[in-house]
């Protein structure tokens, strides 16, 4: 499943939690309390880890986009040093997209 479909899920998954947490807490049930708990947090850190990957992505294309831009630099290539700094720039809003 790709990042983004990872955290759609943990989305549904920390909401569906919550919502049954609640329904537990209203009826004085403990078990489903803990299990709506649970699943929240599974939901929870499933986002995070779709964030992580996403961050290491974007860490990848933004030293891919400076070592493009510098060799394009080292060998006059203007069209490849423009390409190095799009890739930079695109690696570098994947990050901050994903904290």
């Amino acid at each position: 499943m790709s990042s983004q479909g990872n955290r759609v899920t943990g989305k549904a998954e920390e909401i569906g939690g919550g919502i049954k947490k609640k329904i537990g807490e209203t009826l004085g049930n403990e078990r489903m309390e803990a299990e709506g708990l649970a699943k929240q947090k599974e939901g929870e850190a499933r986002q995070e880890a779709a964030k992580a990957s996403e961050r290491a992505k974007g860490k990848a294309e933004e030293a891919k986009g400076a070592a493009k831009k510098a060799v394009g630099g080292l060998i006059g290539d203007e069209q490849m040093e423009a390409e190095g700094t799009a890739t930079d720039l695109k690696g570098e809003a994947r990050q901050k997209a994903n904290q």
